[in-house]
């Protein structure tokens, strides 16, 4: 079992700064919690944006709290394909080289000129299991998941911090293409 990980699916999701919250939502406005997500002090909010392109619309994509230092977009290909804005895979946070678009919401609407992106496929780790499973932050390994329709996502990024809970973050497609629900086992191929 020292190789096996849960999996989590993640759906389209916003992180927003708080410059943006403000202009979108109104001035002082602070994230109303809707629940807790897998990751400690990570929550889903109530408040919801939309996501303009350059060929259509998404409505009603949730705010992930806390704010953070920058607005990031988190999109399926699928998604970006639907909007139109090219789909560019990076980790959660590397934001060079992304597309913008707009994000409107019930107060205003902001143009970002990056930041939408297709998250890499992660494993969420904390510093106490990393050398359990003799990996390091920014490792790069394979995970299998699935008995009878098993599949192997290659390229998954170790991310290791003391704040973090084991949990591998897929995106929504590859998980349903898939078959798989959220809480099912990996196994971590080196």
């Amino acid at each position: 079992m020292e190789k096996m990980v849960p999996v989590s699916m993640s759906n389209r999701h916003v992180h927003i700064s708080k410059e943006h919250l403000n202009i979108l939502f109104g001035e002082g406005h602070e994230l109303t919690v809707m629940k807790d997500l897998s990751q400690p002090g990570q929550f889903a909010c109530e408040e919801k944006i939309d996501i303009v392109g350059p060929k259509s619309t998404l409505k009603g994509v949730r705010i992930l709290g806390p704010v953070r230092p920058e607005t990031q977009i988190e999109i399926s290909v699928f998604d970006a394909r639907t909007i139109g804005v090219d789909a560019v895979v990076r980790p959660s946070g590397n934001m060079n080289g992304t597309p913008g678009c707009t994000i409107v919401g019930p107060k205003g609407h902001v143009q970002i000129d990056k930041g939408v992106m297709v998250a890499a496929r992660h494993i969420h780790m904390h510093t106490d299991d990393a050398p359990k499973f003799g990996l390091k932050d920014r490792d790069t390994v394979k995970v299998r998941v699935g008995d009878e329709r098993a599949i192997v996502f290659e390229n998954v990024v170790v991310r290791v911090h003391p704040e973090f809970a084991l949990d591998m973050h897929i995106d929504i497609e590859e998980g349903n293409s898939a078959g798989i629900k959220n809480g099912d086992m990996g196994e971590i191929v080196k």
